[in-house]
């Protein structure tokens, strides 16, 4: 009866932490990565859910649940632990890079390096993990040497430090500090799942490695639900739109909006009558999918989306990535749609511009990209 109490939410569980996990990888697949802002963040949630999911999960059930000799039992405890820690250097990626996009901390993930090559090390060791059965309760128990428990602790220790800092910091960092709540009470919830381990390689305790396994599967549920509904969420943080231009064909400034993230680095109207000034000399001689879409500048990259009806987009941001892209493409089509006749009355360049026309273009920026305000 205790076996059957032990072996059936684990299974439930697992169940369903793998249909999740099944259907986010098919999503990521099958979902263009503008949704996640740029490939490389794409893949990096696409390989921390696989392996969390397909690998740690599944060797995780399998060693707890069946018992199919007391190598195979051991080896297979092994590989979930480097599973485990390659999970782990592979969550603390996103959280870098939520931090500061593609700045890998060499510090830290040296660190951990050196943390997973002892870890592999000490594999070699006599007895460095052991198996038992729990008589009463027919539960598979796994215990470890002093070195190996070592290792493993200060491993999860570091990164509980290491989350906990980081947390705070993109916490201090969000524009939108309630849009990222759930976040950081996902951060708390992984914390929790790594001090259940420490303590159960402390006290050698069953009950611990299976505090640890729920709320690990609780944490991936919700970072599943973050990629499936939330994916911008990783490129939210460290991308900042400095300006939003929209000039007429011949030149013309229609409307200009500055965020507050704008500094003095930045000059958007210069950067802006420059490109126009190219892009409609260009205009004379080539189609519109021939003209100049990004110019990168040492601080700053610059996007044109241009449209045709005789106006073009210029937004200046530290990185362009494909959300971007898109919010530019959705806020042009309502500012055609919202100006259609204003903009069918200028077509013709001698013809007079009223600027103040315009003045409403606020509102349609502020609803597009107001995750950036």
């Amino acid at each position: 009866m205790a076996e059957i109490l032990y072996i059936t939410p684990i299974m439930i569980g697992y169940i369903f932490i793998l249909c999740v996990g099944v259907y986010t990888l098919v999503f990521i697949l099958t979902h263009h990565h503008e949704r996640y802002g740029v490939l490389f963040s794409e893949i990096l949630n696409f390989l921390t859910i696989l392996n969390a999911v397909m690998i740690y999960s599944t060797i995780y059930f399998i060693s707890v649940i069946f018992f199919f000799a007391e190598g195979t039992n051991i080896l297979l405890w092994k590989f979930s632990l480097i599973s485990g820690f390659i999970g782990l250097m592979l969550a603390s990626l996103i959280y870098g890079f939520l931090k500061e996009f593609k700045k890998i901390p060499y510090f830290p993930f040296l660190y951990f390096m050196i943390l997973f090559g002892l870890l592999i090390g000490s594999f070699f060791m006599p007895n460095s993990i052991q198996v038992s059965i729990i008589a009463d309760i027919s539960i598979i128990n796994y215990t470890f040497n002093f070195m190996t428990g070592l290792i493993i602790s200060i491993f999860q220790s570091s990164l509980v430090i290491y989350f906990f800092f980081l947390s705070h910091i993109i916490y201090k960092k969000a524009r939108d500090k309630a849009a990222l709540k759930g976040l950081i009470i996902n951060s708390f919830i992984f914390i929790f799942s790594l001090l259940m381990y420490i303590l159960y390689i402390t006290f050698q305790a069953w009950i611990f490695r299976e505090l640890h396994i729920i709320s690990l599967w609780i944490n991936i549920i919700s970072l599943c639900f973050i990629i499936v509904k939330k994916p911008e969420i990783f490129s939210e943080l460290t991308n900042i739109i400095y300006y939003i231009n929209i000039y007429h064909k011949s030149g013309i400034l229609l409307f200009s909006y500055k965020f507050k993230t704008a500094n003095n680095e930045v000059d958007s109207t210069i950067w802006g009558n420059i490109l126009i000034g190219i892009n409609h000399i260009l205009s004379e001689f080539v189609d519109t999918k021939d003209q100049i879409e990004v110019l990168q500048t040492e601080n700053s990259d610059i996007i044109v989306n241009y449209d045709n009806f005789g106006f073009a987009v210029v937004l200046i941001t530290n990185r362009k990535n494909a959300i971007l892209k898109k919010l530019m493409d959705n806020f042009s089509k309502e500012f055609r749609d919202k100006y259609k006749n204003e903009l069918t009355e200028i077509q013709d360049l001698n013809k007079l511009i009223n600027v103040s026309e315009f003045k409403e273009t606020k509102e349609i920026i502020e609803k597009n990209f107001q995750m950036y305000l």
